[in-house]
């Protein structure tokens, strides 16, 4: 009776998903932000590792013991596309506030709130956590590594939220600029010995680059097809040339031991090949948009977007969770506790994704409503109600 009743909720949810999505509304910009997360999420899970070694835990990659992996880099580094979704997302959500007579205060505070109130639930809990493994003499060195596994992604949201208050002055500005601004920033700091301190300034440069790609694709500015192939040919063959002629690394992640980061800063590299991310992107739509008539397909991206912080905040805990249980429990295992040095690794890391997978879902049913409450979630799950859908996706 029970797996009846689980089959029949299913469908119903689905009908009720469908029934609230507006007719206009581009689900392929859903998706989008979508594949975006998972890149992340699975980027992570594949390039950390927590290695075991004489009662402490460390992080390693194995990025720096197997070159060859270098291309799960590319695969995974999805932020520049991130910020395309939110610079479109902020510019149509800044247009339709001032069309309401919505001040600016309360358009930027609505959304500052809707990013962060699901940080404060993991802040709390991990202060819990701190607090507990201090207490319980676990080696300072652990805690600074597991702590630095959660916190470090967070100055991405830093950086999309100070995007997003400065949507009014930077909306209408060419992606040129910017891209400019990180050009100048690396000639000087790499090319003639600069100070290192300035690649900061490609923390805001670098990601402003496809943000402003997304409020001139919300005004209707870019052309799916020409515009696409643009973007990727040319930022390919940039990226490309950094590469094999300027020194640049080929990961588009920073790797433990090397001498320059594409991501830590963001370097030209970094954006090029966000150009020719966001450019991929683009020329997606037409199918996306065709997969996504399907309603349980959309079903399924809409509820990841119902999640999409909770599911960023609470990734890397749910690989600390496992990895941490597995150790007590079973001591070392291959793929969560070995030095991620050989194909070994990387069979037992893949392995071991599905149950990263499971405590996700776990942390996403203990956590997702501080991401859905009143003022920043969606009613469409809950009620089917059309007046909030166009509320419930966005960043």
């Amino acid at each position: 009776m029970r797996d009846v009743v689980r089959r029949t909720a299913a469908p119903d949810l689905v009908r009720r998903i469908e029934a609230a999505t507006p007719p206009d509304r581009d689900r392929a910009v859903d998706a989008l932000r979508a594949l975006a997360i998972l890149g992340v999420v699975c980027g992570h899970w594949l390039v950390t590792a927590l290695v075991a070694d004489s009662g402490t835990v460390h992080g390693a990659s194995p990025l720096r013991y197997m070159p060859a992996l270098t291309p799960v880099s590319w695969a995974f580094q999805t932020l520049a596309v991130f910020f395309l979704v939110g610079g479109r997302v902020g510019a149509k959500g800044y247009a339709s506030a001032r069309a309401r007579g919505e001040s600016y205060g309360r358009w930027v505070g609505a959304r500052t709130v809707r990013l962060f109130r699901p940080v404060a639930a993991v802040t709390a809990v991990w202060a819990v956590a701190v607090c507990v493994m201090a207490a319980s003499g676990v080696e300072q060195g652990t805690v600074r590594a597991l702590g630095k596994l959660v916190w470090s992604p967070l100055w991405f949201l830093l950086v999309l939220s100070a995007l997003t208050a400065a949507t009014p002055l930077v909306a209408r500005l060419h992606p040129l600029w910017p891209l400019a601004v990180v050009l100048h920033v690396d000639l000087f700091r790499l090319g003639f010995d600069g100070p290192a301190s300035l690649g900061w300034i490609n923390v805001a440069a670098g990601w402003l680059v496809p943000y402003c790609l997304g409020a001139a694709w919300a005004r209707g500015e870019l052309s799916d097809r020409r515009t696409g192939r643009v973007l990727l040919l040319g930022g390919a063959g940039a990226t490309a040339g950094l590469v094999l002629f300027a020194g640049y690394p080929a990961s588009m992640v920073g790797v433990p031991g090397g001498t320059l980061s594409n991501l830590d800063p963001p370097t030209l590299a970094a954006v090029t090949f966000g150009l020719a991310q966001c450019g991929a992107a683009l020329l997606l739509l037409g199918r996306l948009r065709r997969v996504l008539a399907r309603p349980a397909v959309w079903a399924a991206v809409a509820l990841l977007n119902l999640s999409a912080m909770t599911v960023f905040l609470w990734h890397q805990t749910a690989m600390i969770v496992v990895t941490s249980t597995v150790l007590f429990a079973a001591g070392p295992v291959p793929g969560l506790h070995t030095l991620p040095d050989g194909p070994g690794w990387v069979l037992a890391r893949l392995a071991w994704l599905p149950v990263f997978a499971l405590a996700l879902l776990l942390c996403r049913s203990a956590f997702g409503a501080y991401e859905q409450r009143r003022g920043g979630g969606s009613t469409v799950v809950r009620s089917g109600s059309r007046s909030r859908t166009p509320e419930s996706h966005r960043v």
